[in-house]
Order: C-alpha cells, then sequence, then structure tokens
C-alpha cells in the first residue's frame, strides 16, 4: 500500500525570537489529507509552528516544502491554500457576509458569492437568512468563531490550521466547528492541523499525534516526556540529575546529554499498590483522572496526573481491567532510570 504523498515537509527548521530559540525541528512532514493533532504546554512552540506552517512567517532557519516545493511567506502558490484560525477570532467591521466572502473577493472570484456563502454558512450550522446582514459586533463569541472558520472554508484551502479553535466557545458552537472540520477534508481533502489542549478530542479526532516541548517534535504515546524544571546536584564532583515530583519524591535521570527527559511509553508500568515494586528506581503515586476508548487501536487512553506533571498512557483492555483502573482512583506508576533518555 502506497503511502500518501506529503503536503508539508520540514527540513531543518530552526526559529528564534531575538537570541531565544523557540523551534528546533530537524525533519517532519504531514500527510496530504491527514488530521494532525498537536498538544504541548504553553510556550513549548506550537504557535509558533502554526505560523510558519501558514506561511505568515518564514523560519530564521531551514526549509519549508509544500505540494514538494519549497514555499515563502507571501508566496501566490499558497496564498488562500492555506489558512489559519486563531483561538480569537478576528473580523472586519463589515457584515457576517462581507466577512465570510471577504477572501474570494480578493482572489477575484465574484460569481455565486452568496450560494457559496450560504452553503459556507451552514457548514458552521449558521442560517444565512437569520445571519447574513448580522454586524460583527452582534455575534456571540461562539458565533463570531463559526463566522471566522466559514470565512476559510468557503476558500476550500489544501490546508487549514486551527489554533485552540474551540477552547472559548460554547458546547455547540465547539461541536459544529469540529464536524465542519472533519467535513473538509472528507469533501476535499484538506489537510488539518489543530493545536488543543483538549487531549480526548485530540485523540479522537487525529490520524497523527504528537506533542510538543521546548520547540521540539515528540510522538505521542511512543514517547512520554518527563517535563522540567529538571535539578542538578554536585556530589564528590559527582553531578547527579533529577525531577522533583513532591516533597522528598524525585525521578532520578540519567547523565545529561540533551535538553529534553524522556521515556518509551511501554517502559512504563502502573501497578497495585501492594505489588512489589522494589526492583524499580522511580516509584510515582498517580492520580486517575480520565479514561477512554482509542478508537484507532482499541486500547483505552488514561491520563494520569503525578502531582508535579501529566501524562497520557495507553493500556490494552484487558491490562486496565486486570488493575481494575477508573478515573479517580490512586495507584503507582513505577520505570527505571536506565529507560529514560535525553534529546
Amino acid at each position: 500500500m502506497t503511502s500518501p504523498a506529503s503536503l508539508y515537509t520540514l527540513c531543518r527548521i530552526c526559529h528564534y525570537y531575538g537570541n531565544q530559540k523557540v523551534l528546533d525541528i530537524e525533519e517532519f512532514s504531514i500527510p496530504a489529507g491527514s488530521i494532525l493533532g498537536l498538544s504541548g504546554p504553553n510556550g513549548s512552540g506550537k504557535s509558533t509552528l502554526l505560523k510558519l506552517l501558514a506561511f505568515a512567517v518564514a523560519p530564521s532557519r531551514g526549509e519549508i516544502h509544500f505540494g514538494g516545493r519549497r514555499e515563502f511567506p507571501m508566496s501566490a502558490r499558497v496564498r488562500s491554500r492555506v489558512t489559519l484560525m486563531t483561538q480569537t477570532p478576528y473580523l472586519l467591521k463589515r457584515s457576517v457576509l462581507e466577512n465570510v466572502v471577504y477572501g474570494l473577493k480578493i482572489r477575484k472570484e465574484n460569481q455565486k458569492l452568496k450560494q457559496r456563502a450560504a452553503q459556507a454558512m451552514a457548514a458552521v450550522g449558521l442560517d444565512f437568512d437569520k445571519f447574513h446582514n448580522r454586524a460583527w459586533h452582534q455575534l456571540s463569541g461562539g458565533e463570531a468563531q463559526r463566522v471566522a472558520l466559514a470565512a476559510r472554508l468557503i476558500l476550500e484551502p489544501r490546508a487549514l490550521l486551527l489554533d485552540e479553535p474551540v477552547a472559548s466557545v460554547d458546547e455547540q458552537s465547539a461541536r459544529l466547528i469540529r464536524r465542519a472540520a472533519l467535513a473538509a477534508r472528507d469533501k476535499w481533502g484538506c489537510t488539518l492541523i489543530v493545536v488543543s489542549h483538549d487531549l480526548a478530542w485530540l485523540n479522537a479526532f487525529s490520524d497523527i499525534r504528537v506533542s510538543m516541548e521546548k520547540g521540539r517534535i515528540f510522538s505521542t504515546h511512543k514517547e512520554i516526556i518527563l517535563p522540567p524544571p529538571y535539578r542538578a546536584e554536585k556530589t564528590a564532583g559527582t553531578e547527579r540529575w533529577f525531577l522533583p515530583v513532591s516533597g522528598n519524591r524525585h525521578i532520578s535521570l540519567p547523565a545529561k546529554t540533551g535538553e529534553t527527559a524522556l521515556i518509551p511509553a511501554d517502559k512504563i508500568n502502573i501497578v497495585r499498590d501492594a505489588e512489589d515494586a522494589s526492583n524499580e528506581k522511580n516509584k510515582i503515586p498517580i492520580l486517575i483522572t480520565r479514561m477512554a476508548l482509542e478508537p484507532k487501536t482499541g486500547g483505552i487512553e488514561i491520563d494520569v496526573d503525578t502531582n508535579a506533571f501529566r501524562l497520557t498512557l495507553l493500556l490494552s483492555k484487558e491490562q486496565a481491567g486486570a488493575l481494575n483502573l477508573q478515573p479517580g482512583k490512586k495507584t503507582t506508576m513505577v520505570f527505571s532510570t536506565r529507560d529514560i533518555f535525553w534529546r
């Protein structure tokens, strides 16, 4: 079976704000027609990456290829074929109709504007007759976000980039935005790149899931980030690294060779409190905060709170059942320092 062609290929990307490096991506590809879900803590580089993928800014170093060709900001080939919608919608001080068709007018596509606007508005659950003459300031937050999405969908872009699209809207608007984004992929093969803190939605929605930390990309469910801050102690000239968890408890780390500590997801075990984990160097009390079926694998996705940080694990149904796991349950996570690595 042939793998889908890449819509985006990033090569040796570095981006700086002043002297601070905010992105460091050696190589990364996004297949055409896929849905990429992107998560990570604030300041990890997610929004900056979206701006680069939208060709709103150029990377400080490196190349971004789109459809097999290197592209730059303001390129005529990608203008209106890639569109970004931010968490806070920006609407022109005009009617809803003028907002929705604005991009088509820029492209000098003036045929059947009302018909095309009605279709785009219907996709996001807005009745044309009720809303098309309404002014921008007469919209609720959820309605404004849906108008902003309609203004992008009407262009039928090859790539739609969504930065926290449902973080600040009501549940109905969130549901309609999600549905409209999925329909864009199904109808014309639009590639979706979605940043969200809603991990449950991302995991159910995405074909590919990645996480970001310190401007770098990691595979979700394969590599677990042990987030900073890390501490160093020197004893008799020997430097030891560890990650504080709570009180006197800490996670032992190997000698530091990179910026971010990670562990393969399959090297982490959840055990019953009564089980003997004496051979493991790191025994961390955890709280199960969420459990959900992961539809692509049939496994059980489990959100874990260590008090110092949160992570998501994927267990088989058999594993979860044998441990009698459920949201609200306190148990223990164990792993060995030898399985931690730096990148």
